[in-house]
């Protein structure tokens, strides 16, 4: 020990980790950055939450899924979609209708004013993604996408089955 008290390795420690250059916490801050730009749009005009937009967004592509399809195609934890499904429900904005396969599930799709804002929306979405990926000339923009695709699949190969984040 020196006479500070700390050993010989405990001075020579170099941090391992710098999270500026982490690729989990940079992706996690550029999600969560365009995430939250993005959620001015529809939290302002139309009142969605973050997650109640994915359900009308996942709604609004594929025109009827279960809240167990939305939050594995969301990954996002049930019981976080279950609490946007019912208010969109209360506000009028999905429905819901038996499964006679599976009668602990429902089927879920948009009302009319639920497909009406998820059309509004859509424009300004599309949108705010070419302003987010302008910097990238159109070669990139490719590039950035395939790596992207492949990093989700690393990602989702390492990730333990039916976990997500809430």
């Amino acid at each position: 020990m020196t006479a500070s008290g700390s050993t010989a390795r405990e001075e020579a420690f170099e941090p391992q980790l710098v999270l500026e250059r982490f690729l989990p916490y940079r992706l996690n801050v550029l999600a969560s950055l365009t995430s939250n730009a993005l959620a001015q749009i529809y939290a302002e005009r139309f009142g969605l939450s973050i997650p109640a937009w994915r359900v009308v967004a996942t709604l609004g592509q594929y025109d009827v899924r279960t809240a167990r399809d939305i939050a594995a195609h969301g990954v996002m934890h049930k019981s976080t979609v279950s609490r946007a499904v019912s208010a969109l429900e209360q506000r009028g904005l999905i429905q819901r209708r038996p499964n006679d396969e599976d009668r602990r599930e429902a089927w879920l799709a948009l009302t009319e004013e639920g497909r009406r804002i998820y059309e509004s929306i859509v424009p300004e979405a599309l949108g705010f993604e070419s302003r987010v990926i302008s910097v990238l000339t159109p070669q990139e923009q490719i590039l950035f996408g395939n790596l992207v695709d492949r990093l989700t699949a690393s990602a989702r190969s390492l990730a333990p089955e039916g976990e997500v984040e809430a």
